[in-house]
């Protein structure tokens, strides 16, 4: 190729469609050259989004033989790699063997992992490693790091971090990076003694050199004689002074990482040539605004002295909306609401955000009009259907199977795919409400073979003998806490996963359905043939190691997206930030995003070694949001609040507010006025649509008065909740409504009362006789305590909390039990009792903890209690049980006792100090019967109306049924107006 060409440096300003003018900048250079000419060119791009849309700008301009198109992160791989290049290693071998060191240091340092798992760590160290690479860093380089003024942790990471980086970089296997470093280097080496010269043009378009390797490239590449390098989004408006000042205390601002590149190569940023002359951004004047804005820190005198030589900020900001919500989800409706707006005026709209919550809030939003937008990033393959499945299964090994993780299981779409799947999820569901209310709280096979006899069914007896067999393997794994080999772990997640997706008669291999699928067996895949370097694994490092390598994939997602909407990342703002732009999310942390905490050097350290610092990050994400903000119609948004507290506005968004409030001169307040108004439209717009068009009066506070009579029974137990919450007794007993009992079963203040009741109980079957020695009956007390405890309580933690509860208090137990003994007999023990109102067509019932008849012929009534017992006032006003049940055994309500006078009334606390408290008697019992009849006619006979929560003993105590009555639509100071219902 023979023709003359300008070589060097060459960018193109921020807002214009890079792609579109680097191909019609490459046309122009190459005009009146042959065709086959352009075939010869080599163009180096930053990455495979950017190849794309310079694949499609061809596309664009008629037909053309494409340049050789190649990415910068494949340097030293393809046709032109070095054949003595040692093999490339497998990023998740790299990772592993790392991993394996740093369980051998974690065993003898445990605190060093500060909270992290084994896996995680090694991502990180591993990234590291990379980043030495990239940047030409052996190990050597952690020899400079002084750490006598860093604190012990530091010194403990830096003399592992030495060790690792001698193991990992001093082999003779090649990472990815170090390839791409040593393929730029060979390049430059060659090109600066004059060999392999390239006889055609080679450009590296797209890239800012953020890594030392192809920072070095393109260096080697601007100084070829037919070499070119074009930056992105390079700010023309900043003056050369600023430019001198961007050293390593500056890498945070966005045109940072151009400043090194063009001092190798000796370019004055001043005479920074355009790659197409003549081309103009599309918002020059915005362009300056944020250049003055985004200037590194100190700027206060800056902008004073240059913002009055700004142009008008209300024609700059003129197409600039500024939407600031309250919240994330009014910021996501407000974003909707103008996508909708632009794609009825069928124009393309671009939403740029790093906060994936939010784009997903946005798509969500969408949807209300069944729009799917164009999202780059997919869905993570840990989010996909296949990769969730997938989580729970390994979340499964080495902790008991509860019953919520296998209704997690179960209920998955994956769960018995390849057999019948609509009787799964029907048996399911019956399962389910069996284990809710009669456990136990890890299911086994024993309780499927027991459940399945309630029916005759030749379907649901295979299904259950299936689950029975998973059921027992996911047991078997309960114990497995400990190390094991991770060939092993891995081939048990997958043979439970595939047995559980397969069914009772299914192939296993439907697992591995659909795109998804295919992409999650090549994971697996990918750790079997990687296995034989991992360390052994625990259960929990074994998942972290799955999650990260399901996260790292991505898969499309199967809606067909609307060709208008696009949804991208920051780091696509070069290719994709054209025409209409949103960029939402615009809060500290959100974008930029906060920095992850680095485990192996601090800031100063990492100065040492001469690597970036952590502010490189935000420098790259400064310089996506400079080329974003700088479209031809530009959407910022944020909100003022997240789930936790107020938000700080993104520092870039905040620069460039206080700038605008600080030039009256130049309309400054008065346009950023405009812009939040223009954002005001949109925020009210979604207000309006999320408002219900008709509006529902609230519930009032209910009293329904069923038909008379509303229920025929009713036990002591239920007259409390009838005082203070009729309305629990009408959805109740009236209804027949229960609420379902909790998925998982837990060690709860009503499991004690039941399991201690049991333990009162078994010691009165048979009842101890007076003459007892106490050391006899405090032994039998703490085992029958430690048999109901082994038979109930399948928690080892809350079986001995209890034990020693009732250790501590046998002895007064016992003491006041040999008492009770020289008085009388326990004759009623958790015997029914009932007593029959004829006037009112009611039987009241009982089933008392214990009634013992006492020697002078006289019946004394007890009631244990778990926690504290009611007081005299309480039991007068409110908590009738225990002189309800007195008066019945008055009126012969208990076969075995027949009518006896009550002497006395007690509560036995089982907690606490164990003692016994007697209540006052006299003639409460008559008065609480009478009393009974008055309150029972009441309601038998429709006069007065179930009212909800009529007397709760506090306000925020819970009924079971406030959601039926719409608690919350009324408040306590309502009035209840009875209503009739039914009949």
């Amino acid at each position: 190729m023979t023709h003359s060409w300008e070589s060097g440096l060459f960018a193109l300003p921020p807002g214009v469609d890079f792609a579109a003018c680097f191909v019609d900048g490459l046309i122009t250079r190459m005009a009146g050259q042959p065709p086959e000419a352009m075939a010869r060119v080599t163009v180096w791009l930053n990455s495979g989004r950017t190849l794309l849309a310079v694949r499609r700008a061809f596309d664009a301009r008629g037909a053309f033989l494409l340049p050789r198109l190649r990415l910068v992160t494949e340097l030293g791989a393809g046709p032109g790699a070095n054949p003595d290049a040692p093999p490339l290693a497998s990023p998740l071998q790299r990772e592993l063997e790392l991993g394996a060191l740093l369980e051998l240091l974690l065993r003898r340092e445990p605190d060093l992992a500060a909270g992290q798992s084994v896996p995680q760590l090694a991502a990180s160290l591993a990234e590291l490693m990379a980043e030495m690479q990239t940047e030409g860093r052996g190990p050597e380089v952690l020899d400079a790091i002084d750490v006598a003024n860093h604190a012990a942790h530091w010194d403990r990471a830096h003399r592992f971090l030495k060790i690792a980086a001698d193991f990992y970089l001093g082999g003779d296997r090649a990472d990815r990076a170090a390839r791409q470093r040593a393929a730029a280097d060979a390049a430059i080496a060659r090109w600066a003694a004059g060999q392999d010269l390239p006889d055609a043009p080679v450009i590296v378009a797209g890239s800012t050199g953020s890594h030392g390797a192809t920072r070095e490239f393109m260096q080697a590449v601007a100084a070829l004689p037919m070499g070119a390098v074009v930056l992105p989004g390079y700010d023309f408006d900043l003056p050369g002074a600023v430019w001198a000042g961007l050293d390593l205390r500056a890498q945070d601002h966005p045109q940072h990482r151009f400043a090194p590149l063009m001092q190798a190569l000796g370019q004055d940023p001043q005479t920074m040539r355009r790659w197409l002359p003549g081309v103009i951004a599309p918002a020059p004047d915005l362009n300056r605004l944020m250049s003055l804005a985004l200037r590194p820190a100190p700027v206060t005198d800056q902008w004073i002295e240059d913002g009055p030589a700004l142009p008008d900020l209300a024609g700059a900001t003129a197409h600039v909306t500024l939407i600031e919500a309250d919240s994330p989800g009014a910021e996501a409706d407000a974003i909707a609401a103008f996508i909708r707006d632009a794609v009825q005026n069928e124009q393309r709209v671009t939403l740029i955000a790093a906060d994936r919550m939010l784009t997903r809030r946005v798509a969500a939003a969408l949807d209300r009009w069944r729009l799917t937008p164009d999202d780059s990033a997919g869905e993570p393959l840990s989010l996909s259907a296949v990769g969730l499945f997938l989580r729970h299964i390994a979340d499964l090994f080495g902790q008991a199977l509860t019953v919520d993780a296998a209704l997690t299981v179960l209920k998955h779409p994956l769960a018995a795919k390849a057999s019948d799947r609509g009787n799964h999820l029907r048996f399911t569901r019956d399962l389910e409400l069996y284990l809710r209310r009669y456990g136990p709280a890890f299911p086994d096979g024993a309780v499927l073979a027991k459940w399945v006899r309630r029916w005759e069914e030749p379907a649901r007896n295979d299904w259950a003998a299936w689950l029975g067999s998973v059921f027992d393997r996911i047991q078997g794994f309960a114990g497995d806490t400990g190390p094991r080999l991770l060939a092993d772990r891995l081939a048990d997640h997958l043979a439970l996963a595939e047995a559980i997706a397969a069914g009772p008669a299914g192939d296993p291999l439907v697992l591995w359905d659909n795109e998804a699928g295919g992409k999650a067996r090549a994971v697996m895949e990918q750790l079997a043939d990687c296995a034989d370097y991992a360390y052994p694994m625990t259960p929990r490092d074994y998942a972290d190691l799955l999650l990260g390598q399901l996260t790292a994939q991505s898969t499309a997602r199967e809606e067909i997206a609307h060709p208008l909407i696009q949804i991208r990342g920051p780091r696509e703002a070069r290719t994709d930030a054209t025409g209409l732009v949103i960029l939402a999310g615009l809060n500290e942390g959100g974008w930029p995003q906060a920095l992850p905490p680095d485990p192996w050097l601090s800031r100063q350290m990492r100065l040492d070694a001469g690597l970036t610092l952590p502010e490189r990050r935000i420098g790259l994400s400064a310089h996506d949001f400079q080329q974003a903000i700088a479209a031809e119609r530009v959407v910022l948004s944020r909100a003022h609040r997240d789930a936790e507290a107020e938000t700080i506005p993104s520092r870039w968004l905040n620069r460039m507010m206080n700038l605008m409030r600080g030039l009256p001169g130049r309309n400054g307040p008065q346009a950023l006025n405009a812009m939040r108004e223009r954002g005001a439209k949109w925020l009210h717009l979604a207000e309006a649509l999320n408002t219900p068009r008709m509006r529902l009066d609230p519930a009032p506070r209910p009293a329904p008065v069923p038909p008379a009579p509303a229920f025929a029974e009713l036990p002591v137990t239920a007259i409390k909740t009838l005082i203070r919450d009729p309305y629990a007794v009408y959805a109740g007993r009236v209804l027949g409504l229960r609420p379902l009992d909790p998925l998982r079963a837990a060690p709860d203040a009503a499991l004690r009362g039941q399991v201690l009741h049991k333990v009162a109980e078994r010691m009165l079957k048979p009842p101890p006789a007076p003459d007892t020695p106490p050391e006899v009956l405090r032994a039998r007390f703490l085992d029958i305590t430690a048999e109901v405890l082994a038979d109930e309580v399948p928690w080892p933690a809350a079986r001995a909390f209890w034990q020693s509860r009732m250790t501590r208090i046998a002895d007064q137990l016992v003491h006041d039990e040999l008492i009770r003994a020289a008085a009388g007999l326990p004759v009623v023990v958790e015997k029914q009792g009932r007593v029959a109102l004829p006037a009112l067509d009611f039987t009241l019932t009982a089933k008392p903890d214990r009634i013992d008849r006492l020697h002078d012929g006289s019946a004394h009534v007890f009631d244990y209690k778990s926690g504290n017992p009611p007081n005299d006032n309480v039991m007068a006003a409110f908590d009738k049980q225990l002189l309800l049940e007195a008066a019945m055994v008055a009126r012969g309500g208990f076969e075995a006792l027949g009518p006896l006078p009550v002497s006395a009334i007690s509560y036995i606390q089982l907690g606490g100090k164990g003692q016994t408290f007697d209540r006052k008697l006299d003639d409460l019992p008559e008065q609480t019967w009478q009393g009974l009849l008055r309150l029972m006619a009441s309601y038998l006979r429709g006069g007065r109306g179930f009212a909800a929560r009529r007397a709760m003993q506090k306000i925020e105590d819970i009924s079971d049924y406030d959601q039926l009555a719409r608690f919350g639509e009324w408040s306590l100071a309502d009035v209840a107006k009875p209503e009739k219902v039914g009949g």
